[in-house]
């Protein structure tokens, strides 16, 4: 999953950053409105962080222009304890939820996990793959019921080929996913990380196979017939 967070106080954008790329999110971080705007029309993300006291564009101004472009990103926005008007103001233009500071960080970590989840259609909260679950929200796997110890780069590689299994996806797109806006990230980093999440996930039949130049897909999970012991009749139609 992939934030913008538009915050202008240097100190809670800086602390908001880490904890945010701490739980695995990739997050990028603007101070003013016009580079909100300017990331939202140039970039995807999977949510936006926003600040309403934003220098040089509101983040009224650009939560307004955000919806103009259709986009149905999901918005929390931040906002003084006091500014009730701006609360619903931002709620009218289409924010999805909001936060009076100061807030408690893992309440703000929580609603996070519950908008990125409505983002990506409002799916089941565990995703079962054979052997191997994954717990969107509280971001942990298991194979066999057994906890996975796995890096924040490991679970949000995990994440993307969990919902878009069967289906191929590129380096880039990996990048774009694990990985904040500007980083330099090489194609042998991608495949580092590939091989230890293969390293502790391969069990049972599940597999994430290379389509050479091109990226990685996690095959679908295919489940055999039992087998016929050969002195069991067949069924009678």
């Amino acid at each position: 999953m992939r934030i913008l967070l538009a915050e202008d106080d240097s100190v809670l954008a800086d602390g908001l950053t880490r904890s945010l790329r701490q739980s695995g999110y990739a997050t990028d971080c603007v101070g003013n409105g016009q580079e909100a705007d300017s990331a939202l029309s140039t970039q995807d993300f999977d949510l936006l962080i926003l600040d309403l006291g934003l220098p040089k564009m509101s983040g009224l101004e650009v939560l307004r222009r955000l919806r103009a472009r259709n986009s149905h990103l999901p918005v929390l926005i931040l906002t003084a304890a006091d500014s009730v008007e701006q609360r619903v103001k931002g709620l009218d233009l289409g924010a999805d939820d909001y936060m009076a500071k100061p807030f408690a960080l893992s309440e703000l970590e929580a609603r996070v996990r519950a908008l990125t989840r409505r983002g990506a259609g409002g799916g089941p909260t565990v995703i079962k793959h054979g052997p191997l679950s994954y717990d969107q929200v509280g971001r942990i796997a298991y194979i066999h019921e057994q906890m996975l110890d796995l890096s924040a780069r490991e679970l949000g590689l995990l994440e993307v080929l969990l919902q878009r299994t069967g289906r191929l996806v590129s380096k880039e797109q990996l990048v774009d996913h694990l990985c904040e806006w500007g980083e330099e990230v090489s194609n042998n980093a991608i495949e580092v990380y590939v091989h230890r999440l293969r390293k502790k996930i391969e069990v049972d039949g599940v597999r994430i196979a290379t389509v050479r130049g091109l990226g990685y897909c996690l095959e679908k999970f295919y489940v055999a017939p039992a087998a016929r012991s050969p002195e069991q009749p067949p069924e009678s139609a």
